[in-house]
């Protein structure tokens, strides 16, 4: 029986625009739909219609959709593959495919707004983007396989479109943002490294293509994040939507203070 108010499309964006989304933005959105609490009617699918709401024709809704597995299985940890089993993996992984291949790793939203019509998924088979809205096209257009993260990506376009991150019931660990901080930034560590992804299937077989990108490190985006706040409280707005304890923050100042924050921390 469901007893506690349920939480309506109406409910979120409510909650949405009095955190500070505002039609006109584009928004990248990291999402748990648990933290959002209670019972929603028409779960992911009303939390999409909400954002979209909210956001107006003239804004643009971006959620990550990476796909981490198809990655090689020589670097799964999570659980690990026999190496004896590495070549059979290999030749029989599916290819990236943008309307077919699942997320992971993302929660149940991603996954329900890639899917939709008029969605607009980016092509890199590692980590991909998902758009819908006025600029989606221009956003997603491009993702070469090097550098997956870099200046050539969708989140490097985003920063110079003025987008907004939205942090819904997800915190600093989860912020895609801080890999463009890496990739511009000069730390203690960084290195050049070979990845390979499966981009086509030939004679029955995938074919992997190696790619170069560095070694991304998240462990500490979580102080990087309560740094980034103590210090740029301009620059953010924490809210709820729901049960969700939410942050909105300007994705340029992120990235901006994450650069200095690795090259004196790391």
């Amino acid at each position: 029986m469901i007893i506690e108010r349920p939480i309506t499309i109406k409910d979120i964006s409510d909650d949405l625009a009095a955190l500070g989304v505002r039609k006109g933005m584009t928004l990248l959105v990291h999402s748990s739909l648990k933290s959002v609490g209670g019972w929603i009617v028409g779960g992911p699918e009303a939390v999409i219609l909400a954002l979209e709401d909210v956001l107006g024709e003239e804004g643009t809704l971006v959620m990550p959709t990476q796909s981490a597995n198809l990655t090689d299985p020589k670097t799964w940890g999570n659980p690990p593959a026999d190496p004896k089993w590495w070549n059979l993996i290999r030749e029989g992984m599916p290819p990236y495919d943008p309307d077919l291949t699942v997320t992971t790793g993302m929660g149940i939203i991603p996954e329900v707004f890639r899917k939709q019509e008029g969605v607009i998924r980016s092509a890199h088979p590692h980590v991909s983007f998902a758009a819908r809205g006025r600029d989606a096209r221009v956003l997603m257009q491009s993702h070469p396989l090097d550098h997956s993260l870099g200046e050539a990506s969708p989140l490097a376009r985003l920063y110079e479109a003025g987008a907004y991150v939205l942090m819904l019931g997800t915190g600093y660990g989860n912020n895609t943002s801080f890999h463009l901080s890496e990739y511009r930034a000069n730390w203690k560590g960084k290195e050049a490294v070979t990845a390979h992804a499966p981009v086509r299937r030939v004679q029955g077989v995938t074919a992997w293509e190696a790619f170069q990108d560095i070694n991304y490190h998240s462990d500490d985006f979580e102080a990087l994040g309560a740094s980034f706040e103590a210090q740029c409280p301009d620059a953010y707005i924490h809210g709820r939507v729901g049960k969700a304890n939410c942050i909105l923050a300007e994705q340029q100042a992120m990235v901006d203070y994450a650069v200095s924050w690795m090259e004196k921390n790391r």
